[in-house]
């Protein structure tokens, strides 16, 4: 009977003590799954937190990034604006020049590219050869076409002055070009309508500045001329030498007249010298008869 009723309260005080348990652990989870939503939520506004420093970074890198941008656009479009007003400056400077040295063999037209500047060459107030060098105006300034001679140091003077003195440049090359034809029209002339004088053929380089020929001014006096002209701007030899022909001994007057030649092929064009031996010629001949 004893043992019949030790199991009945035990199996109870089990029960109860089940219950109890069930009870705790009802009454346990909605705490932990507060303390784990608690959790989430601190873990979602760090997040978002995050999320807007992000939003905010990169936003103002794109402000900067557009600033500078823009700012880069507007210093190119300056610098642009710059150089499309130095190459303007550059063409007036251009008509200016030619407009002012009109009359001195320079002249020329604007074109779609720049200027086509012509060069008339003169000597002695008679017209020669005509050059022409057309020039685009951009930066570097270069030279599109011409028609300069392969012998005038055109590349030497344009690496000289082309980009730094354009006034500079086109006066260079005139004057390079007036002395060439200058020369030219000295030995053409020589050769032309003095003939008579020389006594072989007239020896002269492409630049005519190199000129050899033997003359006579009478039957018993022949000279060797050697013309130097070491200055391509120059129309005047740097350098004469004058050698008499013949084996015979030099007499005085003879010595006398090849100095005489020297200075003369100094200080005067070709073909006025030839002119003065003529009008000796002529007189000797009028004198004689």
């Amino acid at each position: 009977m004893m043992r019949k009723m030790k199991s009945g309260v035990l199996a109870h005080l089990e029960g109860l003590e089940a219950q109890m348990n069930r009870a705790c652990k009802r009454s346990e989870k909605p705490w932990r799954v507060q303390a784990r939503e608690s959790a989430l939520g601190t873990k979602i506004r760090e997040l978002r937190r995050l999320r807007d420093k992000l939003k905010a970074e990169v936003k103002r890198r794109q402000q900067t990034t557009e600033k500078a941008s823009l700012a880069s656009t507007e210093c190119d479009q300056t610098v642009e604006t710059r150089e499309q007003e130095a190459l303007e400056r550059k063409r007036e400077s251009v008509k200016a020049i030619l407009q002012a040295y009109r009359f001195t063999g320079l002249s020329g037209k604007l074109t779609s590219r720049g200027v086509c500047v012509c060069i008339s060459t003169a000597f002695e107030g008679n017209l020669l050869d005509s050059y022409f060098v057309d020039l685009v105006i951009e930066k570097p300034l270069r030279i599109h076409h011409h028609s300069i001679p392969v012998f005038i140091p055109l590349e030497k003077i344009a690496a000289k002055y082309l980009q730094t003195d354009l006034q500079h440049f086109l006066f260079s090359l005139c004057e390079a070009l007036n002395a060439y034809s200058g020369r030219k029209y000295q030995a053409d002339r020589l050769q032309g309508e003095f003939a008579a004088f020389l006594t072989g053929p007239l020896q002269r380089n492409s630049l005519c500045n190199l000129l050899s020929f033997t003359y006579k001014v009478d039957q018993s006096s022949s000279f060797r001329a050697r013309l130097l002209y070491e200055d391509l701007t120059v129309t005047l030899p740097t350098d004469v030498t004058v050698t008499p022909q013949g084996t015979e001994a030099l007499s005085a007057l003879r010595e006398e007249q090849r100095a005489a030649h020297e200075a003369l092929f100094r200080t005067e064009p070709l073909h006025k010298v030839f002119a003065s031996f003529a009008r000796e010629e002529e007189l000797s001949v009028s004198v004689a008869s």
